[in-house]
């Protein structure tokens, strides 16, 4: 079968979830899934579920907060553990360890430059045949929407947030 590339993108919340219920279908249906998460540290609720399910889980060794509140020295901390887990999406997809691989917050890395843009477009655009591909996050440059087989936007019209309601455990991660 051939794989198919999915963006799931925009400022709204559900890119993360969305992922997860593909990773989960998947699953269930027997294929491999590794799940790769991007600016996150792995402690979100949804793990547990996905780990408890058999998918790889993949992810950075501790949560560095937002961009603009990062020191350089944890910019260079965390553009280090991207580069190693591009390098094992990379072996992990071209290796067939993976029917799917979902890169959770790709384009948040991407954007800020937190890992060798080189090496992801060389794992996005020579992506073995088989591999179905799953990226998310906000802002997507053209090249990437060009190249995919699913485009899904998640648009915010309202959030707590907006009200200085932080991000709660079991909701939001």
């Amino acid at each position: 079968m051939k794989g198919l590339t999915h963006i799931i993108c925009g400022d709204g919340k559900g890119k993360t979830t969305s992922a997860v219920e593909c990773a989960l279908r998947a699953k269930g249906s027997g294929m491999k899934v590794v799940f790769i998460s991007f600016m996150k540290d792995g402690s979100s609720s949804e793990n547990e579920l996905m780990k408890r399910a058999g998918i790889t889980l993949l992810h950075c060794d501790k949560y560095y907060g937002f961009t603009f509140e990062m020191t350089q020295q944890e910019k260079q901390e965390l553009t280090d553990f991207h580069n190693d887990l591009l390098t094992q999406a990379l072996e992990i997809a071209q290796s067939g360890k993976a029917d799917m691989l979902v890169l959770d917050e790709f384009f948040c890395a991407y954007e800020y430059e937190l890992f060798d843009r080189a090496l992801a477009d060389k794992l996005v655009f020579e992506k073995p045949y088989e591999v179905e591909l799953i990226l998310t996050g906000h802002n997507v440059e053209q090249k990437y929407l060009d190249a995919a087989d699913y485009i899904t936007r998640v648009e915010n019209e309202k959030h707590p947030f907006e009200k200085g309601v932080l991000a709660r455990k079991g909701i939001e991660f």
